[in-house]
């Protein structure tokens, strides 16, 4: 039943070790609380609420994304303006 949600999942935790490389803590804060988030819900079996979760993690990863641009667009804008 949940089968086929495995790609997706492995996706998801894929994408986000990727995202975790640039984290400000570091990779290795980042990549302990990703793997405790993950098994937090090994067991979940329900299709519904995998696909609830799967949507929580693309929010986390657009939410990093956004969290990223922001930190280039601040370097970028104190190495031309100075002030």
């Amino acid at each position: 039943m949940a089968g086929n949600m495995r790609p997706q999942v492995i996706q998801l935790y894929k994408t986000l070790l990727h995202l975790g490389k640039d984290y400000p803590k570091g990779y290795d804060y980042f990549r302990g609380k990703l793997k405790a988030a993950f098994l937090k819900n090994k067991d979940v079996r329900d299709e519904k609420e995998i696909e609830l979760l799967l949507g929580r993690g693309q929010y986390i990863v657009k939410e990093l994304e956004a969290l990223y641009m922001l930190k280039k667009y601040r370097t970028l804008k104190r190495r031309y303006y100075p002030n």
